[in-house]
């Protein structure tokens, strides 16, 4: 059993809870911290004394971490202004551990920070205490506005200049939308140029170009007069917001150029060893396509071609932390899966594969203080969360520099040489010459028997590879320990730990999963053209409310290759909430994203072209219409009689209805016998009196009409 770094201890007889700040390198003695005690101060305890009392069960293990700050993309964006200015005012202090635990160091600390900041010190502890109490992330100085009341209320504002109010009586100006798009203006124009122009010249081109109201000529020279001093920017403004807005390395870059940057100004690591100073420090991660073709577990004869390979890799042991091995191409995805297998239980992910380990043969689920990575699929918005959530420092190595990654780059070839003697499809180096062996047509083995393989050559790696050419430091020397990465992980667990973090599974996989807005309607939680409910949008009304009052946004995690369910953070429960497809919405399940971007966009298709054929029948039935009413005014046009009054016409609709009824029904009579049709007696007409059974005609009954009228 170990004590990491950021976990939670419960003291079992009073209920407080503990968070571990700090452990030093000789295991001897740590830093504890009351979550809960908004006076609290760092606590100096004995780490041999702390596992006694844990062995004991006077102190358990909290593996649910109430505390971590788990929040939306939106919150972020809202907030993450003051979690900035909070975070660079402490940040000089807490990298100084364990100064900062000190009290008799800890004062001289913030007494600096108070200097170059200008912030109080009530507020720096403040400050101080959310970071340890929360766990030791940006994230913990986000503001409680959750808590806050007046939300959704409009601030008042006014035009008083805003800070301190200048010595000299200046009034000066505030900062706004207008004046930064100003000092973004005259920064990329004069400063982001290899002109190497000073920001203080750039200040001054900005005045002259944008803040000149009039000249004059003087001697022959043109003079130029800059608005009131009261209405101007000060040099302070200006070079704040450009510290603000623009990061160091890309100024350096667009101002001296990538070769020189390369060469004068990036990054030098040194030696990958010897920068870890134990298990976690550093972590390597990078992916290569497997030197193997493989077939489907569906049908034997399909050749799914070859499998993609992440390795995450500890520095300093050379042990194997996380691995993932699957279609993705080199991509966020596949790292996702690589970073998330690296924070879980290994003896779990083995037994998904039929492979029973314990514990002690690969007890590698922690997030590491720094972790390096390829550019590309570490680099964007989805790594960002990790670094705002877990204070995780990412690396991304500059192109051509995959020497920056040599111990992971290396190990992807010792992994595969071992196991290419037994691979069926495996790719040698002749493949696609003229002659050479096709080797697709040798695979054999599946993704699933794949990574079987893999991981069992991982486990061999991890407890009995031994390290040629590592350089052992003098107490390993001492106590001989063989540089087998299991040993070395164990023995600086042991020696040199304090940079491991422990962090739930669950929490992780949340944060690497991708975010997207979804709107809750009446109809339900519509994202991505799909539907979805959740248990606590029934129990809250969720439905009703947006049918009544409308329909409002929302934030949610999805995973791209399956949206059968989505998640958005219960900041009530303090977990995910899951939310599934609607019953209607069952064909989307188990699809991917780009399953369904594909159904719908075909859909979409579909649509247009029957809109376009409908259109065609719509045009071509109008024509028709058209006809048959001209042929039908002609005939009216002919047989109407003209001497009938409109009165006349519109006076007996009644009967006129009541005989074209009964004339319908003796045309539509059902006949159920065609042979009794065929023998059926047929009575000439002429045979017959005429006046017993014809009908008499319109014209006839408005005759005799006229006539009783006229009797009368």
């Amino acid at each position: 059993m170990n004590l990491t770094v950021n976990e939670l201890l419960k003291d079992e007889q009073t209920g407080q809870l503990y968070r571990v700040l700090w452990i030093d390198s000789e295991q001897t003695v740590c830093y504890l911290i009351d979550v809960e005690d908004k006076k609290a101060f760092p606590v100096v305890r004995k780490v041999r004394e702390v596992m006694q009392e844990i062995i004991q069960d006077e102190f358990t293990k909290v593996l649910v971490d109430p505390y971590l700050p788990m929040v939306s993309q939106e919150a972020i964006e809202r907030h993450q202004q003051k979690r900035d200015q909070a975070w660079q005012a402490i940040y000089d202090m807490v990298v100084c551990e364990p100064d900062i635990y000190r009290s008799d160091k800890r004062g001289m600390l913030v007494q600096r920070a108070i200097e170059k900041t200008g912030i109080a010190k009530p507020t720096l502890y403040k400050y101080l205490r959310r970071f340890w109490q929360r766990g030791k992330t940006p994230n913990s100085l986000l503001p409680d506005y959750d808590k806050s009341g007046g939300k959704g209320k409009e601030k008042s504002t006014s035009e008083k200049k805003r800070g301190r109010p200048s010595r000299r009586g200046i009034e000066g100006i505030n900062v706004d939308e207008k004046t930064k798009r100003i000092f973004r203006i005259a920064i990329e124009k004069y400063y982001l140029n290899p002109k190497k122009n000073s920001l203080v010249s750039v200040y001054r081109m900005m005045i002259r170009e944008f803040y000149a109201e009039d000249y004059y000529i003087e001697n022959g020279q043109k003079k130029i007069i800059i608005a009131d001093e009261n209405m101007l920017p000060t040099l302070r403004q200006f070079r704040y917001w450009y510290q603000k807005e623009y990061d160091i390395s890309e100024t350096t870059l667009a101002r001296q150029g990538r070769k020189k940057y390369e060469k004068d100004y990036r990054e030098v690591l040194g030696s990958s060893t010897f920068e870890a100073f134990g298990p976690g420090s550093r972590f390597q991660i990078d992916a290569t396509v497997a030197d193997a073709y493989l077939v489907s577990s569906y049908n034997p004869n399909w050749i799914i071609g070859r499998p993609v390979m992440y390795v995450v890799i500890d520095v300093f042991s050379r042990m194997i932390v996380g691995m993932y091995i699957g279609l993705e191409g080199p991509s966020w995805m596949g790292a996702m899966m690589a970073l998330a297998n690296m924070a879980s239980d290994k003896v779990k992910f083995c037994k998904q594969y039929g492979i029973q380990i314990s514990k002690d043969m690969w007890p590698c689920e922690h997030l590491p203080e720094i972790l390096l990575a390829d550019r590309g699929e570490l680099e964007g918005y989805n790594v960002e969360r990790l670094i705002a959530a877990f204070n995780l420092h990412v690396e991304n190595a500059p192109p051509y520099r995959a020497d920056l990654k040599g111990i992971v780059e290396k190990k992807f070839d010792t992994l595969q040489q071992k196991v290419k003697p037994f691979l069926p499809g495996y790719v040698e180096k002749d493949f696609q010459e003229r002659g050479a062996r096709d080797y697709r047509l040798d695979a054999k083995l599946t993704l699933e028997q794949f990574t079987q393989i893999m991981i069992k050559q991982v486990i061999l790696h991890n407890t009995k590879h031994y390290i040629s050419g590592y350089i052992r430091n003098e107490q390993m020397v001492e106590e001989d320990v063989q540089p087998i990465p299991i040993e070395l992980w164990k023995w600086g667990v042991k020696n040199q730990s304090g940079k491991l973090r422990y962090i739930p599974e669950s929490l992780v996989q949340l944060h690497l999963l991708s975010q997207g807005s979804a709107t809750v309607t009446y109809k339900g939680i519509h994202f991505e053209g799909m539907m979805y409910s959740c248990e606590r949008a029934l129990k809250e009304s969720w439905f009703s409310i947006a049918r009544q009052k409308g329909s409002w946004k929302t934030t949610v995690s999805y995973d791209p290759r399956n949206v059968s369910t989505i998640y958005f953070w219960d900041e009530q429960a303090g977990m995910p909430e899951c939310c599934h497809l609607l019953e209607h919405q069952e064909r989307y399940k188990g699809k991917s994203l780009d399953d369904v971007n594909y159904l719908r966009a075909y859909e979409r298709q579909m649509k247009k072209e029957a809109e376009y054929k409908q259109l065609g029948a719509e045009v071509s039935f109008i024509a028709d219409v058209e006809e048959i009413v001209e042929q039908a005014k002609k005939e009216v046009k002919t047989r109407q009689d003209k001497r009938v009054s409109k009165s006349a016409r519109t006076k007996e609709i009644r009967e006129n209805r009541k005989i074209e009824r009964e004339q319908k029904r003796s045309e539509e009579a059902f006949s159920l016998s065609e042979k009794q049709e065929k023998d059926a007696e047929v009575i000439s007409l002429s045979s017959v009196e005429q006046d017993n059974f014809n009908r008499p005609s319109i014209k006839d009954i408005l005759r005799k009409r006229k006539e009783r009228l006229s009797d009368d």
